[in-house]
């Protein structure tokens, strides 16, 4: 057996996980800005959640073209250029004068944009863990790399609020823009798409990761969008995705407006409780990974991915359920924090399933499965509002706790040991 020798691939994971984090306070920032945008442009909730709408829509329709151009161009590339691509975005967003004709129509195309730019991302940095790190390493490392959503949302609400008191809402997209293009440099000097090109590998580290990365991770055709696409398993990750995902948007589009508008809290109140949930996202992504890995190697990818990826988001759905029954703000903001933990429980065993069945064509089919997790925030940025004033919000919470636990009971119907490459050609 080859030694574990060497660390490289770790700092390879890390520079995705600030990746991820920059990704996500770029997109959370209008979230915290909301309330801001809402009042210069003079929009209504259900507008304000068209230019919600708009970024997950074209961060949704564009992830399955990401996926396949970072498998065909490698993930260095790719992420180096979405990088350039969502800060020129970013700061657009707060260029554009509020008193212009068809402001709202420019608001929606300019956040359409941004999402397109950033679809690369995951699917890139998937194809990235396909490459570097092997599959008993994985739910570890796509857990720690998800940890940077909770990282960049958390940070988000302190920041962007600071910002917006102090300089005005347009500066709370220059900063992140700024910040974007900073670690884009970062990137560029520090990872490369594989082990071998990189120049800081150690003999003993390329040994051991060439040493148990699958074949159908480091070469061949990746497979056609009619495989992908019909393929039962990948079906079913990407219809559980859209569960998670509808959940999920619920803290990056309208948590933060729900706490002040609904639940009564003054802006800095509402930044500093909108954090927690995004503090469980970071602590309980990691832990799940970790744990993940560890039960799988015991148990197989069965119990070790499926049943706890099935248990988490169930118990997500409960959480979330809770939160309606609570009179206080502060103890709903702590249970719906509890939901999001576990929500990201789970996220690691999406992503390391996506790799280890995708090979080759990981980044094509996170990219398909990342595409249902899009549309299930596309749903629900747009049409949480209306289902609120309908209704009232409990039955937007209630129709969430729903939707989570469907995306948990699919998971039992999931096959770990399911192979992309094997399913292409029989």
């Amino acid at each position: 057996m080859v030694a574990k020798s060497g660390r490289l691939r770790w700092t390879i994971v890390t520079w995705a996980f600030v990746i991820s984090a920059v990704s996500y306070l770029d997109r959370n920032n209008i979230s915290i800005a909301g309330s801001s945008i809402k009042d210069a442009f003079a929009l209504s909730d259900r507008q304000l959640g068209l230019v919600f709408s708009a970024f997950a829509l074209g961060y949704a329709l564009s992830q399955p073209f990401a996926g396949r151009i970072a498998d065909r161009f490698g993930p260095y590339r790719c992420v180096a250029a979405a990088i350039v691509w969502w800060g020129v975005f970013t700061a657009l967003t707060a260029m554009l004068p509020p008193g212009i004709p068809f402001a709202l129509t420019l608001l929606i195309i300019v956040r359409l944009l941004l999402g397109v730019g950033e679809a690369v991302i995951f699917p890139a940095t998937n194809r990235l863990v396909s490459g570097w790190i092997p599959p008993s390493e994985r739910g570890f490392a796509n857990g720690f790399i998800f940890a940077g959503v909770g990282i960049g949302g958390g940070i988000a609400p302190p920041l962007i609020t600071m910002i917006i008191i102090n300089f005005g809402w347009q500066w709370a997209f220059y900063a992140s823009a700024i910040i974007g293009l900073v670690v884009g440099i970062g990137w560029l000097v520090a990872v490369r798409d594989t082990p071998a090109e990189h120049p800081r590998i150690t003999p003993e580290e390329l040994a051991y990761i060439d040493a148990h990365i699958t074949p159908q991770s480091k070469s061949g055709v990746p497979a056609s969008w009619k495989t992908v696409i019909k393929d039962r398993q990948v079906l079913l990750l990407t219809t559980s995705y859209f569960c998670f995902g509808y959940v999920a948007y619920i803290f990056f589009s309208w948590f933060f407006i729900y706490l002040s508008k609904v639940r009564g809290l003054d802006l800095k109140s509402s930044a500093l409780l909108a954090t927690l949930p995004f503090l469980a996202m970071t602590i309980f992504s990691t832990l799940g990974g970790s744990i993940s890995d560890k039960v799988a190697a015991r148990h197989g990818d069965r119990v070790g991915r499926c049943l706890i990826a099935a248990g988490a988001m169930i118990l997500a759905s409960l959480f979330v359920v809770a939160a309606t029954m609570v009179s206080s703000a502060q103890l709903a903001s702590i249970v719906l924090a509890g939901g999001a933990g576990s929500l990201y429980f789970a996220q690691s065993a999406y992503w390391t399933l996506s790799a280890n069945i995708g090979g080759r064509s990981s980044g094509v089919l996170s990219g398909v499965m990342n595409m249902g997790a899009q549309l299930g925030g596309v749903v629900t940025a747009s049409t949480m509002p209306i289902v609120a004033e309908a209704f009232g919000w409990t039955a937007s919470f209630l129709v969430a706790g729903g939707i989570a636990l469907v995306g948990g009971l699919i998971w039992l119907a999931i096959d770990p040991q399911h192979n992309l490459t094997e399913a292409k050609a029989n």
